[in-house]
């Protein structure tokens, strides 16, 4: 199925000429960029065997800014790639294609197409219609309510078209505040054919507390079992804190927690009459807490700590992770900046280290070049039929070089030069890509 939506917002940013858009929106200018990537790379085997693969990417948008005193409404965010030397489908998706506008003098915005709703987080991919209901502020130091409705279809997000038989509804209320600070609570109804797939309850908080502490909470609560299966509650909960304490000692604690089941997939075995595991119902448990002090030891030169706990299944024993490291810019006025880390992961099968090193320095005010090391090492474990466990412990080197010019105010060119040897294959990787803005 073509999106339809992004045709009519094609045609009708046809019909209105950049200045045209200027004077219905109340003079703001629509912003525009536009972005060509290339990746391409060649890995051989311990064989011999080569294996080559290239990838050409686009990306567009055009929008107004998200202003209150904008009349017309309108934005267009798509991305295209094609492949080279593989076979495999072209793909075009789409994540914003919108039109809209502001009524009573901007107490009320409608989109119809294609829209993004961030204050929904992970829910908030939508084709269809968005009705919001906005408080003005009389002064910018003065916070604000948004309370909106949606309803529509769910888009694929890496292809065009949309989820078969999937609707989506639901509704959010904001609080927009002082100083960054934002509130936000959703419920979101995604029904699959004539299942009830999941009945969310979203929230997430950014509160600043004086100068000094930053809190950011994110969390998703299923009011209701997912696809009539899986257990209601908590389906994740992210949290972390950042606290200055002095001009030269910051803190920060991080909590995350919550279950992975695969809803969709859930629902169609079931509309389909298929069997259903019990692990996939259970789904994936996980959860991670930790801190990390940083202290500037010198003028431009800070070094940090951290430790963390990290369980990645329910049946899994926890795991340690203990990680050091440090940054500095403009080493002795040599223009270098460094940053190197070292992760120790304490597993119970045993431990092990993930070493990074970077240097970059800025070259005339328009160049930055940075060379890049990393070495990490992964634990793979399974079981045979005969109740025999099976250990492979692959490592891989990574040298990377990377530079950014800018070229005047509008115009950025990137390009990347990578290494890799693992055990069993050695890899080139080249990426590169221009990015041009218009305001």
């Amino acid at each position: 199925m073509k999106p339809i939506v992004l045709g009519l917002a094609v045609a009708w940013m046809a019909t209105v000429a950049p200045m045209d858009a200027a004077a219905q929106s109340g003079g703001a200018r629509p912003w525009s960029r536009v972005s060509f990537f290339t990746n391409s790379s060649e890995t051989t085997a311990s064989d011999g065997v080569k294996t080559k693969f290239t990838e050409l990417t686009t990306a567009f948008a055009y929008q107004l800014p998200d202003e209150d005193r904008t009349r017309a409404d309108f934005g267009v965010d798509l991305r295209y790639a094609t492949y080279a030397s593989v076979v495999r489908p072209n793909r075009a998706s789409i994540y914003e294609g919108f039109v809209g506008g502001r009524l009573a003098n901007g107490r009320v915005r409608v989109r119809f197409g294609h829209v993004s709703l961030n204050d929904m987080g992970s829910l908030g991919a939508l084709a269809g219609a968005t009705v919001e209901l906005v408080q003005l502020r009389p002064t910018p130091e003065v916070g604000r309510l948004r309370l909106g409705f949606f309803g529509g279809l769910e888009p694929n997000i890496l292809d065009t078209g949309y989820a078969p038989n999937v609707k989506k509804a639901g509704a959010y209320l904001v609080y927009e505040g002082v100083g960054a600070r934002r509130s936000s609570l959703g419920f979101a109804n995604i029904r699959n054919g004539g299942m009830t797939e999941r009945s969310v309850l979203t929230t997430t908080n950014f509160v600043p507390v004086g100068k000094k502490l930053f809190v950011f909470q994110s969390a998703e609560f299923d009011l209701q079992a997912p696809a009539g299966q899986a257990e209601r509650g908590l389906a994740y909960l992210f949290a972390t804190g950042r606290f200055q304490a002095t001009d030269r000692l910051e803190l920060q604690g991080t909590y995350n927690r919550g279950r992975s089941v695969d809803a969709r997939g859930l629902s169609e075995d079931i509309l389909a009459g298929r069997p259903v595991a019990q692990q996939t119902v259970d789904g994936l448990l996980y959860e991670s807490i930790g801190g990390r002090v940083t202290v500037e030891a010198l003028r431009r030169v800070r070094v940090y700590a951290g430790y963390s706990r990290d369980k990645n299944n329910r049946d899994t024993d926890p795991s340690g992770r203990t990680l050091v490291g440090g940054y500095a810019s403009n080493i002795a006025g040599s223009g270098l900046d460094v940053s190197a880390s070292d992760s120790l992961l304490d597993r119970p099968g045993g431990s092990y280290h993930s070493r990074y090193v970077s240097v970059g320095r800025q070259v005339r005010r328009v160049v930055y070049v940075s060379g890049d090391v990393t070495t990490s090492l992964s634990v793979i474990r399974y079981s045979r039929s005969d109740g025999i466990t099976v250990e492979t412990r692959p490592s891989t080197v990574r040298y990377s070089g990377t530079a950014t010019i800018n070229v005047g105010r509008s115009t950025t060119l990137l390009a990347t030069v990578e290494h890799s040897a693992g055990d069993d294959y050695t890899e080139f990787r080249v990426l590169s890509g221009l990015t041009y803005r218009i305001r």
